[in-house]
């Protein structure tokens, strides 16, 4: 596989890096935007959306640019190389995502159109107290007549959202999707431990709309949103980890102990080494797994290929977040140096659709698809 960028692509990257680059150059201005509600800047969500990158997923009969996973895995890398906390990654790809993989035409241009506009902000409501990363409702139920009811938590940007998708059991089983608008639905607003934003959500009797077809059960058109979204959580993770790196090389590079720079320290050379191996395994694996997506490729090679990265991102996140907080000494705990923010981001991400314990049960379900080989055989026939 080629994994170099085309022109274009260049371009793309070069024209984010450049805009969310400049807005959250200053860390402070960054930590301050996050800080207050509704915890990113409007004002550069409507720059996004001039731009074009709001709509990249989306056909441009739904009012979208129709750019494929490559390109939508760009603006995620650039996002997360800033910590840019606007809400491209759940309101964009997994939500918007979900619309256009459901909706009815006149759905998705409604819904997909506003939002590629910069004039709304979307939002999937699914995971539930006790339940998390699969693809089914638990709890949360809709009745004969389109009312919801029950509790969805964790919900990204859940108490901004003009739009809430949300997922429910079906009167006859299965899992369908809603659309509520208007404010629906008792939101409780709170600040995650990365510094973003969620909400629980409770549901009385509230009104909504079925994505789709109604009664339609979409359970498997979820797990695959959610696959890409996990795709997508990974460039954005990678974009962290380019930053941490670098961040981490220039301080050894500038600060000096006993009268000379930390990188004339072997030991240290070798633990920012170490950091760079696990930054470029996942880069490979990411860019491998974006192009299965690109490629068409089929529904269990798709979830195949998110676990893979999943449980790469997963354990490189870690090592390459803690090696930078303990490089960077005392300095890397305050909240005015951005170390510790972009780690536990990393850890956001890793609990987004799946840690490393989730995806390798995923992997483990696959190796049953695999003929047993005798070894007396094999070595038999040697």
């Amino acid at each position: 596989m080629d994994f170099s960028y085309d022109d274009e692509q260049t371009a793309l990257r070069d024209a984010v890096r450049g805009l969310v680059g400049k807005a959250y150059a200053d860390w402070e201005h960054r930590r301050q935007t996050a800080k207050e509600d509704p915890g990113f800047d409007e004002k550069l969500w409507t720059q996004m959306a001039e731009m074009g990158l709001l709509g990249l997923p989306f056909s441009e009969d739904d009012g979208g640019v129709g750019a494929g996973p490559v390109e939508i895995g760009i603006v995620c890398r650039e996002i997360g190389r800033v910590l840019a906390p606007e809400p491209f990654l759940g309101s964009v790809v997994y939500a918007g995502g979900l619309v256009s993989a459901v909706g009815t035409p006149e759905q998705r241009q409604e819904i997909l159109g506003s939002l590629a506009g910069g004039e709304s902000v979307l939002a999937f409501a699914h995971d539930e107290p006790g339940h998390r990363w699969g693809p089914s409702a638990h709890d949360v139920t809709v009745d004969a007549e389109g009312r919801l009811t029950g509790v969805k938590d964790g919900v990204l940007h859940g108490a901004r959202a003009d739009v809430l998708i949300v997922s429910a059991v079906l009167p006859e089983g299965g899992t369908g999707l809603f659309v509520v608008t208007d404010g629906g639905g008792e939101r409780e607003g709170y600040s995650t431990y990365d510094g973003g934003r969620a909400a629980r959500i409770t549901f009385d009797a509230t009104p909504a709309v079925p994505l789709g077809a109604a009664a339609a059960d979409v359970t498997s058109s979820i797990a695959t949103v959610q696959d890409i979204t996990r795709i997508m959580a990974a460039n954005q993770a990678l974009g962290v980890m380019q930053t941490q790196l670098k961040a981490t090389v220039d301080y050894l590079k500038s600060r000096k102990q006993f009268g000379v720079t930390l990188n004339n320290f072997q030991a240290l050379n070798f633990r920012a080494a170490d950091m760079y191996t696990s930054q470029e395994l996942t880069h490979s694996l990411v860019d491998w797994a974006t192009m299965v997506v690109a490629d068409g490729g089929s529904q269990q090679a798709i979830a195949d290929a998110a676990a893979r990265a999943g449980l790469q991102v997963s354990r490189a996140g870690r090592h390459i977040g803690q090696e930078a907080i303990q490089l960077h000494g005392g300095i890397a705990m305050t909240a005015e140096y951005n170390v510790g923010a972009f780690t536990a981001h990393l850890t956001a991400l890793d609990h987004l659709l799946g840690d490393a314990g989730h995806h390798i049960r995923s992997l483990e379900g696959g190796l049953t698809a695999y003929a047993a080989i005798d070894p007396l055989d094999v070595a038999a026939s040697a």
